[in-house]
């Protein structure tokens, strides 16, 4: 048995800087190994503890850098570290970063078909990027199954049992080997490397490659060969009014301030967005072959359309109208069909049903060879999936398989044009897919060169449409052909939660605890919430990343860039600093509540309404008036 790590190494966000091509420049940042990866590496190390005669190699595909972070790999335990580095490889997309890595791990003997024993191991995404696609994207190519989103993985006798996080609650599951699991930062910590483990890992040699080395063409590589690219880069602003602060923990002058009104910036005037000047001679390219129409996906939980299925339309016709096109949404399950009418009411103008008793729960190779047919029959231009645990896995997997670019975690969905001088082109109509990274502090539009143009939504970011009982659609039904080794992943068992997720998605009020709070204060944050529920309030808690690396509270409840994005009316945040991974998570909410004993905490430049107090006298008090009526200015019905 070989395990194998996949492991990147990525920059600093606060040490990027936008270059003069409008686009991020990461020459000048120090570097780390990816936090997810650090994961990945420990769980490799654990089955290695349970799996003594395994093989533990780590792979990574970047500059000569990169050898500090394989070195550390090397000390941390593992046996032998590859590098795949090559000019030609500089500016890949994921599509081409999954493909060149794929590429390597078949050079080094590894591949289906070929009766080797190995697991991958990844993490769950990587900082920089945040797209969570090449785990899934390198075994497509390999052509093995996955799970994503795991926190726990035992190998034994040749099976991985896996505890995979998914929304509201978690995942048993068995996978045969070969198989690719990426993990989420909250399994077992990375250890330190030993001082043995670094005097040996000094003196090793690790193999570095070429493209030539290992038979890859250029051709799908390189900024040049990648189906997708990063049009333009801008600098993410807050549109909030400076907070209204309350100091002294004074609970009483807070209520008032909050009774007073909405904090509210002053009105600009909009700036009217001026049409690109079209230079002359420039030929016009439609690149779409005849591909037509907008595709998404309904999610099914708990015999359930998903919220984020539903925010889906709300682009999907809007994209749609400007293309004069139709809405397909494709929905997969069993007994599901009483559903697509749910959805015709709010945009889809057909639903595609695929009804199995075998797929009444999700699982990534039954749905992505599904969807792959569908696409080879219908040939739309665009295809939408919602950035939950199983779109962010299930999109990249389906883009491989129809050499698909994919853009993650898209916040704007809009038509536009791509003006390339060099090859004085406009390309018309494309998907301009919009996105923050590098630590939410940017926002980047990706283009893609190749139909379907696929990108994921983050959930709570769309509103979801209104529904029209009376509007007419058509429903339909699609026969797959599955052959049985699509179901050679099983689940063992799937445990959902009432709370969590599916509540924070509908709470009006979210009570939130971060680093500044211990148990006892998460204590009174549901506390808090409770009383607010007792007043007729749809409220939840929730908590930051910290909290869930504690132990104190679910993944489910886990707000920000590594959690849930969610919009409620009011959201109110308790010793939390202000994150940038947290505030990218809570920026929708209509009203932002800050309560920390330090005036100069980020997230009072973040919030609408700040209270100055320790939260262990501020909280007992904010229980006592709910529980008098007082609902944070929100109006009970």
């Amino acid at each position: 048995m070989t395990i194998i790590s996949l492991m990147k190494q990525v920059p600093l966000p606060s040490e990027m800087r936008m270059g003069d091509d409008g686009l991020m420049d990461r020459t000048k940042a120090k570097s780390i190994i990816n936090v997810d990866c650090s994961y990945a590496l420990e769980a490799g190390l654990q089955m290695k503890r349970e799996n003594p005669e395994a093989r533990l190699i780590v792979c990574s595909m970047g500059p000569p850098s990169f050898e500090e972070s394989l070195r550390n790999a090397l000390a941390m335990g593992y046996d032998d570290a590859y590098l795949l580095s090559d000019r030609k490889l500089g500016g890949s997309d994921t599509y081409a970063t999954g493909l060149a890595i794929s590429t390597m791990l078949k050079h080094l003997g590894f591949g289906a078909g070929k009766d080797e024993e190995y697991i991958i191991v990844a993490g769950r995404q990587t900082s920089d990027g945040d797209t969570a696609h090449v785990p899934s994207q390198v075994a497509e190519n390999m052509g093995i199954p996955q799970a994503t989103f795991i926190e726990t993985a035992t190998l034994t006798e040749g099976k991985v049992e896996a505890k995979r996080i998914i929304e509201g609650g978690y995942q048993m599951m068995r996978l045969p080997t070969p198989c690719a699991l990426s993990f989420t930062p909250t399994g077992i910590p990375p250890r330190r490397a030993s001082l043995s483990g670094t005097i040996k890992a000094k003196a090793s040699r690790f193999t570095t490659f070429s493209i030539e080395d290992i038979n890859l063409s250029d051709e799908k590589i390189g900024l040049s060969g990648s189906p997708t690219i990063v049009a333009k880069v801008t600098n993410i602003k807050s549109e909030r009014a400076p907070a209204k602060m309350t100091e002294h923990g004074d609970v009483e002058a807070f209520i008032q301030s909050i009774a007073s009104g909405k904090n509210t910036i002053e009105a600009k005037e909009a700036k009217v967005k001026k049409a690109k000047k079209r230079p002359e001679g420039f030929e016009e390219v439609d690149f779409r072959g005849g591909a037509s129409g907008v595709l998404t996906w309904a999610e099914v939980a708990n015999g359930k359309i998903t919220q984020p299925s539903f925010e889906l339309l709300t682009p999907a016709v809007s994209l749609a109208k400007s293309l004069d096109a139709k809405v397909i949404t494709l929905l997969i399950g069993h007994e599901v069909e009483g559903l697509a009418s749910a959805l015709i009411a709010r945009g889809s103008d057909e639903v595609i049903v695929v009804e199995d008793a075998r797929l009444q729960e999700y699982l990534i190779l039954p749905f992505a060879e599904i969807f792959a047919e569908v696409i080879a029959e219908r040939k739309p231009e665009i295809a939408l999936f919602g950035a939950s645990t199983a779109g962010r896995e299930l999109a990249p997997r389906v883009g491989v398989k129809t050499s698909s670019g994919v853009t993650a975690d898209c916040t704007a969905l809009e038509i536009g044009e791509y003006i390339s001088r060099k090859e004085k082109r406009i390309y018309a109509p494309i998907l301009e897919s919009r996105r923050p990274t590098y630590g939410e502090s940017k926002l980047a539009t990706i283009l893609g060169f190749v139909c379907p143009q696929i990108s994921t939504a983050r959930a709570g970011t769309f509103e979801v449409p209104s529904a029209d009982e009376s509007r007419q659609g058509v429903v339909s039904h699609f026969t797959p052909t599955l052959e049985e080794k699509v179901f050679a992943s099983e689940i063992i068992k799937t445990v959902r939660g009432e709370g969590g997720l599916a509540s924070l998605d509908s709470a009006d009020i979210i009570i939130a605890g971060g680093r500044g709070t211990t148990a006892d204060g998460m204590e009174m944050i549901k506390q808090l919430a409770e009383s607010l529920k007792a007043q007729g309030v749809k409220a939840e808690w929730a908590c930051s990343r910290v909290m869930v690396d504690e132990g104190v509270a679910e993944y489910a409840r886990q707000i920000g860039q590594t959690g849930k994005t969610v919009r409620p009316k009011i959201y109110i945040a308790v010793g939390l600093s202000g994150a940038v991974q947290h505030i990218a998570g809570i920026k929708e909410s209509e009203t932002i509540i800050a309560i920390n004993h330090n005036a100069n905490e980020t997230i009072f430049a973040n919030a609408d309404f700040g209270l100055v107090g320790e939260y262990e006298d501020v909280l007992p008090e904010l229980i006592e008036k709910v529980k008098s009526g007082f609902t944070f200015g929100l109006e009970v019905k």
